[in-house]
């Protein structure tokens, strides 16, 4: 760090390259901050705990703080600010909670909510499946629900805004971050994708050819009318939603080279589509683009992550090793880190991936790190991780936040959990560590004099005592 210092003072390195050297140290050390906890305000009584059992209510020390008792299954973290945190629990409750209550982030905090949506015939009936914001400000977010539905929520009031039913099972939705048309991309059980137009009020188009359950949906950061979307029958289809066919492409586990280069695409610029194309051997249920939209991301129950070069279609063959577990039928909510955090060509992918998260190197697939909760949590369904949350700041556009953190802390990411906790994890800062372990060295060293001299003590009694044989 010194020597970074004095290369940066001389100009030997620019305030760019520094300012990527320190963000990729920071990427590259996060680790559980267990001191941050969210009490939802539920409570277990004597009859809950016995049918529940101390097992599920015993991890790392939590026993009677929940964020949502029933268990949380989606989460949204604003990216202009950082500050607002929205849960979605598996009872449809939704909670709003301020990030700035916690006026220093080297102590323990206990998170409250500022506000509470129930669940009611008015609100959500079921669990909640999906979270975002909306991609121009925090004053607004959408969510989806297993109750058939999409609803726009005022952030500030925690009041409903409006209401849209789809008529089936909704797994997950997608709002472009950089669109001025408003459209809601909405993932159902359904095969056909639903576009819900937010000025309208109305389910404006419907995007067929899908064979199966839609389980993903993101839009492009760079092309405002063009989406991507990963079903139950293993193809990722690209649409341009101003065509009347609608998909441009789709993308193949098989074809490494490209469009161009294998002949789909002429001259003329038309896409001819393979229809065995297929991204994964097993049901879609992950997709995401980097920040420039250079690169999608897709994750599937075949236990592959896929890297493709956006402007080709073609799989880079990026290998992500066999530690890779999925297999359920929910959205997976991965993300890369955010553009300008890392040199070009290093970026990141953090994916959840049952009971932790993984970091792991976007283009060549080494494992960066895994993060693991503190205290020996139970690895079952219950710890299980649904949802994951990045905490930055200065977003917008294509920009997932540029900054780390927000006001208060230099970064964090934030996990759902079944078990009906909100977890956090942050970089480790340099300087916290050495004097954490300078603090325990001499704990040690003290309890060892300690030690030392009671020994002393009672040898030195034993040896003065004047003992007589008779």
């Amino acid at each position: 760090m010194n020597q970074l210092l004095l290369e940066r003072s001389t100009g030997g390195i620019g305030p760019n390259v520094f300012a990527r050297l320190q963000t990729t140290q920071l990427l590259n050390s996060f680790g559980p901050a267990p001191g941050f906890r969210f009490d939802g305000g539920e409570r277990v009584n004597k009859v809950q705990h016995d049918r529940i059992g101390s097992e599920a209510l015993g991890t790392e020390g939590t026993s009677s703080i929940w964020a949502h008792q029933a268990g949380v299954n989606a989460l949204a973290l604003d990216r202009f600010d950082g500050r607002i945190l929205v849960s979605g629990g598996l009872d449809g409750s939704l909670k709003i909670w301020d990030l700035e209550q916690c006026g220093n982030p080297s102590k323990p905090h206990t998170f409250t909510p500022a506000t509470t949506v129930r669940r009611s015939d008015k609100t959500h009936k079921f669990g909640i499946t999906h979270i975002s914001f909306y991609p121009f400000d925090a004053a607004a977010f959408l969510s989806t629900s297993y109750d058939h539905s999409l609803k726009l929520w005022a952030t500030e009031r925690a009041s409903l805004s409006a209401s849209f039913s789809l008529g089936s099972k909704v797994y997950t939705h997608a709002i472009s971050p950089i669109a001025s048309h408003v459209l809601v991309a909405c993932g159902t059980q359904h095969p056909a994708v639903r576009l819900v137009d937010l000025r309208s009020g109305s389910n404006v188009q419907s995007l067929a050819g899908h064979a199966g359950a839609v389980l993903a949906t993101s839009w492009s950061p760079r092309h405002e009318y063009v989406l991507a979307t990963g079903s139950a029958d293993g193809t990722v289809r690209i649409w341009d939603i101003r065509r009347a066919g609608g998909v441009i492409g789709m993308l193949d586990q098989e074809d490494s080279l490209g469009l161009y280069h294998n002949g789909l695409l002429d001259s003329n610029g038309k896409v001819r589509i393979r229809a065995s194309a297929k991204a994964h051997s097993a049901p879609v249920n992950g997709l995401t683009w980097t920040d420039d939209g250079a690169y999608i991301v897709s994750a599937g129950h075949d236990r592959r992550i896929r890297v493709w070069d956006a402007a080709l279609g073609s799989n880079t063959l990026a290998s992500f090793g066999p530690g890779i577990r999925n297999s359920h039928l929910a959205s997976v909510t991965m993300f890369t880190s955010p553009a300008g955090l890392t040199h070009p060509g290093k970026e990141l992918l953090f994916l959840p991936n049952e009971t932790e998260i993984l970091v792991l190197d976007l283009h060549d697939g080494h494992m960066v790190t895994k993060l693991r909760s503190i205290g020996g949590a139970p690895r079952n369904n219950k710890n299980r991780i649904s949802s994951i949350a990045w905490r930055g700041s200065g977003g917008g556009g294509s920009s997932s936040g540029v900054a780390m953190g927000g006001s208060n802390m230099a970064g964090a990411i934030f996990s759902a959990h079944f078990d009906g906790q909100i977890r956090a994890w942050t970089p480790r800062m340099e300087g916290g560590d050495s004097a954490d372990e300078d603090e325990s060295e001499s704990e040690v060293s003290e309890d060892k004099a300690k030690k030392r001299k009671a020994l002393d003590d009672v040898f030195k009694g034993l040896m003065g005592k004047k003992i007589t044989f008779t």
